[in-house]
C-alpha cells in the first residue's frame, strides 16, 4: 500500500480523494530534524512552505518516489536534484492565485484608508480622541484611476492585474519573461472584455507606479532596496505577498519614515516565523502572517489538485 506523509497538512477533500484511491495519508507534522527517519516509512511527502526537502533529506530517503508542494513556489525543495534522482516533484501553481491576489487588495485598501493604524488606535483613543482620529484619517485616496505596478507577471501577477483592471486601475507589469497578451474581465450577463497587457522594463514600473505589488520567486538579493525606493514617485504604497527577502526591510523602514513611501503591506518577512520588531510595530505597515493562500476555497483547490497529481503519478 502507498503511504503519503502530508507534513504540512492537506485539505480534507484532498485527503479523501487519496484514501478513496487506496493511498494512506498521515497528517501529523514531523519536526524537520526527525523527517529523515520518519520518511523511511513512506512513499511520498507533501509540504507547504514550512517543511524543507533538501538534498540531504532526499539522499537519506531513497524510498521516496514523490514530493508534492501544495502551492506555487518550490524554493523549499531541491527540485532539480530530486528529479535527477528519479523523484517526481509536483505542485499546484494555479490553485491559490485568486486568494493571494485578493489579499494584495486587502492590503491596498487597508493602506489607502489607514485601516491598519486606525484599528490599532481606535480601541485605545476612540472614546477620548474620536475627532482627532477622524481628522488624522480623513485624507484617504481611491484606487480607481491609479497605476498598479506588478513585479512578476506569472499566474498570481496576472490574477492581481485582473482585479486591478476590474477596479478601473491602470497596470504596469514586469517579468523576466516578457509577456504580451490580454486580461479577460467577465461581467454579469455574460459580457466579456479583453484588455491588452504588455510587460515593460523594471525601471519603468518602479518610476511610474502609484502602488507596487511583488509576485516573484525567492531572490538571493532584494528586488526593492534603497535605490529602487528612491526612484519611486513620492507616496507610493508597496505590497509583498510573494516571498520574504525580496524587499530590503531596513531600506523599507527608512523610506516609510522619510515619507517617501506612504505605506507597505507585508504578508511575508525576512525572518519567518520571527519578523523583526521594527517591522511588526511600524505604524505605516499593514501586517498578515503569510496567509496569502489561506482561504477555504484555495485550500480545497490545492488539496484536490495535489491529490489528483499524486494519484495520477502512482497509477503509472
Amino acid at each position: 500500500m502507498i503511504k503519503i506523509l502530508a507534513n504540512d497538512g492537506i485539505d480534507p477533500i484532498g485527503k479523501k480523494l487519496l484514501e478513496d484511491a487506496g493511498i494512506t495519508v498521515d497528517t501529523q507534522t514531523v519536526p524537520q530534524d526527525q523527517l529523515a527517519q520518519a520518511l523511511l516509512n513512506y512513499d511520498g511527502i507533501t509540504v507547504r512552505s514550512a517543511t524543507k526537502v533538501r538534498k540531504e533529506l532526499i539522499d537519506a530517503c531513497p524510498n521516496i518516489k514523490l514530493i508534492g508542494r501544495g502551492g506555487v513556489g518550490m524554493d523549499n525543495i531541491d527540485v532539480e536534484y530530486a528529479r535527477s534522482k528519479g523523484v517526481a516533484v509536483v505542485n499546484t501553481p494555479a490553485a491559490s492565485s485568486l486568494s493571494v491576489a485578493e489579499l494584495v487588495f486587502s492590503h491596498l485598501f487597508t493602506g489607502i484608508r489607514f485601516l491598519h493604524d486606525s484599528n490599532r488606535k481606535m480601541p485605545v483613543e476612540g472614546n477620548t480622541k474620536f475627532n482627532d482620529l477622524k481628522k488624522a484619517y480623513a485624507k484617504g485616496t481611491e484606487l480607481r484611476g491609479k497605476t498598479l505596478g506588478i513585479i512578476g507577471f506569472g499566474r498570481i501577477g496576472r490574477e492581481t492585474a485582473t482585479l486591478a483592471l476590474g477596479l478601473g486601475m491602470n497596470v504596469l507589469a514586469y517579468d523576466l519573461h516578457p509577456y504580451s497578451g490580454s486580461i479577460s474581465l467577465n461581467f454579469q450577463g455574460g459580457v466579456k472584455v479583453d484588455i491588452p497587457v504588455q510587460t515593460v522594463g523594471l525601471a519603468e514600473v518602479i518610476a511610474n507606479s502609484d502602488f507596487i505589488s511583488l509576485h516573484t520567486p525567492f531572490a538571493d538579493q532584494p528586488i526593492l532596496g534603497a535605490a529602487e525606493f528612491e526612484a519611486m514617485k513620492p507616496g507610493v504604497g508597496v505590497v509583498n505577498c510573494s516571498r520574504g527577502g525580496t524587499i530590503d526591510e531596513q531600506a523599507l523602514i527608512q523610506a516609510l519614515d522619510s515619507g517617501k513611501l506612504a505605506f507597505a503591506g507585508l504578508d511575508v518577512f525576512d525572518n519567518e516565523p520571527t519578523p523583526s520588531q521594527a517591522i511588526l510595530s511600524h505604524p505605516k505597515i499593514s501586517l498578515t502572517p503569510h496567509i496569502g493562500a489561506s482561504t477555504n476555497e484555495a485550500q480545497e483547490r490545492i488539496g484536490t489538485e495535489l491529490a489528483n497529481l499524486i494519484i495520477e503519478h502512482f497509477k503509472k
